[in-house]
């Protein structure tokens, strides 16, 4: 059976990359699903039909008649989730965790048509106030207008929400009368691809509205100007090294980056263990380790509890997570599926080494987890870890560095005080 080779979306083509592919594998099996490659592309070609082709044809339209592409975009997707829910299992994620990528992103799409025709003129213009008058006389008035920049917006995306993380940009860039390119991350790029290609289908995107990167971006940055945007969403070692290259500084490129943070979630100090708040508390920690395997930008990462309820918390939390089973993420009888990829594994492992210099692992092996249809070393699976730092107030790796996976390090504080200074730290 041959290896589908995803392809570019460059100047209203679908383009296969010509050569240098670069294999992509499955989550569950290690073996290889598709192909990409972004060689022999003209970035500078595909930033010029942007402008001179996609923008233009966007900013003839109203705010309402994006408006009604996004409503129409979104029912494509809805239309042909099934197309992408079989796609997913290959990203490591279960069918639960793809609804909130494949049907959630399709909800970014309604949500922001919705937006626009409601709250936006039928009209190619936004009036920002009423006109001002400057001169004593009122000869001289002056009047704010939003108008869409004649730039491209350039998205990286990142792997963990393949179609969510693309439309969620997308659509507030659409209705703004704006071109895109994307770039979506190589583990997961057939999802976007193929979340692409239903839109495209609809023939409701015009000509240079939306193109698609699935390999390297080249040299696109040597070409950008100050018109342009760039939208990143990845990490802070990447987001700063993008953010200083040599074109973004010397045109004053708009560069916006959501990059890592670790979240903490506190359990108030009148909570008990027998009370509603607790198990909530309890419940919440476990569904943010494990929702995609924990590879959420939202996922709990720091549990922080009163310190008389330390001991309660960490045995509440390790019966649930004792109760979750992990393994091929298609069969019905899982709950956690893997990561996406055995690199983003020995990522995890590796943060995880960091953090256990400074906290106990209380829950999981890093090393050893046993999977339910699937083989354990030929896919990316790794087990939930909860770790557990009796002092955080003296630690510091704990609120730096993130492991971007199944894991957790539950904390103690002392009063309010210490609770919002531990979160703060994050």
């Amino acid at each position: 059976m041959s290896v589908p080779i995803l392809k570019n979306f460059a100047a209203g083509k679908w383009i296969e990359g010509a050569g240098g592919l670069v294999d992509i594998a499955s989550a569950v099996t290690g073996e290889t699903v598709a192909q990409t490659s972004s060689t022999g592309l003209d970035f500078k070609a595909m930033l010029d039909h942007a402008r001179t082709i996609g923008g233009p044809a966007l900013r003839k339209l109203t705010f309402h008649d994006r408006a009604y592409i996004l409503k129409d975009l979104g029912k494509a997707i809805m239309e042909r989730k099934e197309e992408l829910y079989e796609l997913n299992f290959y990203s490591g994620a279960t069918r639960k965790d793809g609804w909130i990528d494949i049907e959630g992103g399709a909800g970014t799409l309604f949500a922001m048509s919705s937006t626009g025709r409601r709250h936006l003129p039928d009209d190619k213009i936004l009036m920002d106030g009423p006109a001002e008058q400057i001169s004593r006389e009122g000869t001289f008035m002056g009047q704010h207008i939003y108008t869409p920049r004649h730039g491209v917006a350039v998205h990286i995306n990142a792997f963990n929400f393949p179609v969510w993380g693309m439309l969620e940009k997308l659509a507030p860039t659409l209705l703004a009368g704006v071109p895109a390119i994307v770039k979506p991350a190589t583990n997961t790029a057939y999802l976007a691809e193929a979340a692409l290609r239903i839109m495209v289908e609809t023939g409701r995107l015009p000509d240079g509205a939306v193109q698609l990167i699935v390999g390297s971006v080249g040299n696109l940055f040597d070409h950008l100007t100050g018109q342009d945007t760039v939208s990143f969403t990845g990490s802070a070692q990447t987001a700063s090294k993008l953010k200083n290259h040599p074109r973004i500084t010397s045109q004053s490129v708009r560069f916006v980056a959501e990059q890592d943070s670790l979240n903490a979630s506190v359990l108030g100090p009148d909570a008990s263990a027998d009370t509603p708040e607790f198990d909530l508390f309890i419940k919440e920690v476990v569904r943010e380790m494990t929702v995609k395997a924990g590879q959420k930008c939202t996922a709990i990462r720091r549990a922080i509890v009163p310190a008389g309820l330390l001991g309660a918390a960490e045995e509440a939390l390790k019966a649930r997570l004792a109760k979750v089973t992990v393994g091929d993420p298609a069969n019905d009888d899982v709950r956690m599926g893997a990561l996406v990829s055995q690199a983003q594994r020995d990522d995890v492992r590796e943060k995880i080494a960091i953090l256990a210099s400074e906290a106990e692992i209380v829950f999981g092996d890093p090393n050893k987890v046993e999977v339910i249809g699937a083989d354990a070393n030929s896919g990316a699976f790794i087990s939930p870890v909860l770790l557990r730092c009796n002092n955080p107030g003296d630690a510091t790796k704990v609120h730096e560095v993130e492991a971007f996976g199944p894991v957790s390090t539950l904390m103690p504080y002392s009063d309010l005080d210490d609770a919002i200074a531990l979160c703060n730290r994050g």
